[in-house]
């Protein structure tokens, strides 16, 4: 595993893979004004872009896990719950917190701005955890992936829950906090700043794309 520093290591194509969580749509582009408002004020979407740029341009596969929830309900399990998924009081007693999106649908593909590349690959999901039933730990070890640079929301869900599988799965972590969001008041700084730390390290789109370009730099110098 890397031993990641802000001043030493890198994020080299060799050993690293960007994993883009829940990059859809209907997330990205959403309908409610208020959603819209503040995904522009915390620039994602561009900050979005400029992390992948780097990590293309250093060379780094991209992995997109995507929600693809069955529209009929199927795949979807009714739980106990305190409150909804935006944290109003009544939660499953109310009835079974349902998927927004659903698969086949224009809400559940990748958004434009952050689209896939030659070589990138998508990971369909029907839980939080990017890792539980799906591919995305055969594609890592494949490439001989052993570090992911995590990015994307919602970051006290899917971001969350990705983080501790991967931590688990003894995968080295780096969490981009500005490309990461929750519209769910405090809770992305309560895990940057009281969580994440403890997993792996939590780093700028700035400081992820210069250890990216190192890596990079690095790489080229032993051809």
């Amino acid at each position: 595993m890397a031993v990641i520093s802000r001043t030493e290591a890198t994020l080299g194509a060799d050993h690293t893979g960007l994993v883009l969580f829940d990059t859809l749509h209907g997330y990205l582009h959403p309908t409610d004004a208020k959603k819209r408002a503040f995904l522009k004020e915390h620039k994602i979407l561009p900050n979005m872009k400029r992390l992948l740029a780097g990590a293309r341009k250093a060379g780094l596969t991209t992995f997109y896990p995507m929600g693809q929830h069955a529209a009929d309900g199927s795949d979807t399990v009714a739980r106990l719950t305190d409150t909804d998924m935006d944290l109003n009081p009544g939660g499953a007693r109310k009835g079974t917190i349902k998927p927004r999106f659903h698969k086949g649908s224009k809400t559940t593909e990748i958004a434009t701005e952050v689209k896939p590349a030659k070589g990138d690959l998508l990971i369909p999901k029907q839980r939080w955890n990017s890792f539980f039933c799906t591919e995305l730990e055969l594609q890592l070890r494949a490439r001989n992936i052993d570090t992911i640079v995590l990015a994307g929301g919602s970051t006290d869900v899917g971001i969350a829950s990705t983080a501790f599988a991967a931590r688990d799965l003894d995968l080295g972590l780096v969490i981009v906090r500005d490309c990461c969001y929750s519209m769910r008041g405090n809770n992305n700084d309560f895990f940057m700043d009281r969580v994440f730390p403890r997993m792996g390290q939590v780093v700028s789109v700035d400081e992820a794309v210069k250890l990216m370009a190192a890596g990079a730099k690095k790489a080229k110098k032993r051809r």
